[in-house]
């Protein structure tokens, strides 16, 4: 039995990067793909039904992709964007919430608005995989994709939280809306009150416990469910506990962890998240026959319409909201007008078009029970499940597939952006090199005398400050900075293919020790990294 599990789980992971591979060539995101794929898959005659337990995406996956986007996320750019972040997350989730919730109960025949409500809740945050994982290999404003990054690490927990009340007003049949409101807060700043305690509790520990680079990557791994259990075992918000946790590691991770655990987790963590990335997309296009079987009191063609005019006043709404937000403020203050220059038409409607539903909008549906507690079935779990369903199929792939073109033809970019990164880049290490340098003068300028090995350092660090002015420069020419990069990236690119032979040439050879080989190795592909960057999938 056991070592059927295993081949199993072998051909599904397989075949799974098997079709991101094929997604890669096609130039499709694989979020897209992999939903269409799972969809295709589901057809197949006897293929057995894959259902997603509910548990499993709040307690297994949600808490480390949180974790790991909250890590990545620029504080600088998030505290700078916070008014629209936290307007887009909580504002506008409560208005979808509320549009949709009399929406639906007006259109879907005995549906109520408390049912609406927990329509709502489900469908109103957009997913933080799917539109990072699309917008990755597109060129938009670094402006968009942060407010897109920020929204989309709290907006789960807004959503989560219309959900909760949701279904307990339709449970329990009564809603008071000052104790609701009084208990949101309690849950948010519970929540976010937890991860920051856990999160300084485990960096005091790894700063003052002495530890290596396997025991700071399997901490990090473990802290996100720390975080998310213990905000939920007093009822908080687990999401929020995560994310303020989270940003606080990350922005504090200098103190805790050495270079090479920063290395081996960022690695580690890479390859865990898109593992499940994969495997949670994969499964929404599985999930089709479990959704449509669950159809019975409506027609496979009602249900389509309901999704279609609710799925659309979803994105009108989010449409409406951003050019409201962007604008009012604006229309309201003359001071605002005269100081801030006229914002990009654009933008909001790229924020809007960008938000694609996923994972979290799934398992919320299928986490309501099937039974009220009186024994009687969920009134409209069905069509509630199978419309959120239709509505992830029309945000994740519809519009995931048309914004790259809606990209080209609104031309957009980033020159908004005060200094180019590439350059802020060349200013950094330039300040580096000179401050290691002066160090070298100042403290040790006897030393680099006598041994050639610090002299050596302090030459190589004149070098490069050098080169660093000769790049500042040239950015002055657009166009002769580009040629003279890429004609040096090429020559090292080549230097260090002809080092990388050579050492396998000598590895033939069996002369040196093969841990002695993989470590040069090892040095090649970092030589090789600075020069391509490196790239999380």
């Amino acid at each position: 039995m056991i070592h059927n599990y295993v081949i199993i789980s072998i051909t599904v992971l397989l075949s799974v990067m098997i079709l991101v591979m094929i997604g890669q060539k096609l130039k499709v995101a694989y979020p897209i793909f992999l939903v269409i794929a799972g969809l295709l898959i589901s057809f197949i005659p006897g293929m057995p039904r894959v259902e997603i337990e509910p548990d499993l995406v709040f307690l297994i996956f949600l808490p480390p992709i949180l974790f790991e986007a909250a890590w990545f996320t620029s504080w600088q750019d998030f505290h700078k964007w916070r008014k629209q972040i936290f307007s887009m997350a909580f504002g506008l989730v409560f208005l979808t919430s509320i549009v949709v919730a009399y929406l639906s109960s007006s259109i879907i025949p005995g549906l109520t608005v408390a049912m609406g409500f927990l329509l709502g809740g489900v469908n109103s945050p957009p997913d933080a995989v799917a539109a990072t994982s699309v917008l990755k290999h597109m060129k938009i404003p670094k402006k968009i994709t942060s407010i897109l990054e920020g929204e989309s690490l709290i907006n789960d927990a807004s959503s989560l939280i219309v959900f909760k009340f949701a279904l307990a007003a339709v449970i329990s049949g009564q809603f008071i809306f000052r104790d609701a409101v009084q208990d949101f807060f309690i849950m948010a700043i519970g929540g976010i009150a937890i991860g920051i305690a856990i999160g300084f509790l485990f960096g005091a520990l790894l700063r003052i416990i002495p530890s290596n680079s396997n025991i700071d990557t399997i901490i990090t791994l473990i802290v996100p469910y720390i975080m998310y259990v213990g905000a939920e075992h007093f009822h908080f918000s687990g999401v929020l506990s995560v994310v303020a946790g989270g940003l606080l590691m990350s922005y504090n991770s200098h103190c805790y962890l050495s270079h090479t655990s920063r290395i081996q987790s960022g690695n580690v963590w890479s390859v865990l998240i898109f593992l499940m990335n994969t495997i949670i997309f994969i499964l929404i296009g599985l999930e089709l026959p479990v959704v449509v079987s669950a159809m019975k009191e409506y027609t496979i063609s009602e249900g389509i319409f309901y999704s279609i005019v609710i799925g659309g006043a979803i994105i009108l709404t989010r449409i409406i909201y951003s050019y409201a937000l962007m604008y009012f403020p604006r229309l309201c203050s003359k001071e605002l007008r005269l100081k801030v220059p006229k914002p990009d038409w654009r933008e909001p409607f790229i924020i809007s078009f960008a938000a694609m539903r996923g994972v979290v909008s799934l398992a919320a549906a299928l986490s309501i029970p099937a039974f009220l507690p009186n024994g009687e079935a969920f009134p409209h779990r069905n069509i509630i499940l199978f419309v959120t369903f239709v509505i992830i199929l029309i945000t994740l792939v519809g519009q995931g597939l048309l914004l790259s073109p809606i990209l080209k033809l609104l031309k957009i970019n980033d020159a908004g952006s005060e200094i180019p990164e590439e350059k802020q880049e060349i200013i950094l290490m330039r300040k580096l090199k000179e401050t290691a340098l002066h160090k070298l003068d100042s403290d040790f300028s006897e030393l680099a005398e006598k041994n050639s090995m610090v002299g050596y350092q302090k030459h190589k660090l004149e070098n490069d400050v050098m080169m660093m002015t000769d790049k500042a420069q040239c950015m002055a020419s657009t166009g002769d900075y580009a040629r003279v990069m890429s004609e040096n990236k090429e020559v090292l690119r080549q230097i260090i293919q002809a080092q990388r032979n050579e050492l396998h040439r000598m590895k033939r050879e069996k002369i040196f020790d093969d841990h002695v080989m993989r470590t040069i190795e090892m040095q090649l592909d970092f030589d090789e990294a600075k020069i391509t960057g490196f790239t999380h999938g």
